[in-house]
């Protein structure tokens, strides 16, 4: 069954919501490596709230995007690994993040330059820029 992305109703868009969250995208790339434990993906990612990556982890699984397998230990063990599904974004997503780390000034300093012009708005901050 292929999609009409345009078409409001096209289940394609429910797809495409998941893998253009940003909490989604950078779960793949902590994940591309193998499997981790929910600490480290919130530690690799950075900013996210607890509550919010278990609401994303929770919706890749349902996705089939991840698995998520527990251990019979004390405390119990977790880990998270990417579906062959999951996995298959792994192209893509590189492929966007390069370009993103490519083109970041680009994109900073047209947003600084329609800022100056308009004056609304705001830039990234500078705690954002690398």
């Amino acid at each position: 069954m292929k999609g009409d992305a345009f078409d409001p109703g096209c289940p394609t868009r429910l797809v495409l919501d998941r893998i253009g969250d940003k909490w989604s995208v950078l779960v793949v790339l902590s994940l591309i490596d193998g499997p981790r434990r929910f600490t480290r993906i919130r530690d690799m990612i950075g900013g996210v709230t607890p509550k919010v990556l278990t609401q994303t982890l929770r919706a890749m699984e349902r996705d089939g995007l991840l698995s998520r397998e527990v251990f019979a230990e004390v405390p119990p063990r977790v880990e998270y690994t990417l579906t062959p599904l999951g996995r298959s974004l792994r192209t893509p997503i590189e492929a966007i993040t390069e370009w993103a780390e490519e083109n970041v000034e680009a994109v900073v300093e047209a947003r600084d330059r329609h800022t100056a012009r308009s004056g609304t708005g705001a830039g990234f901050p500078a705690s954002k820029r690398t």
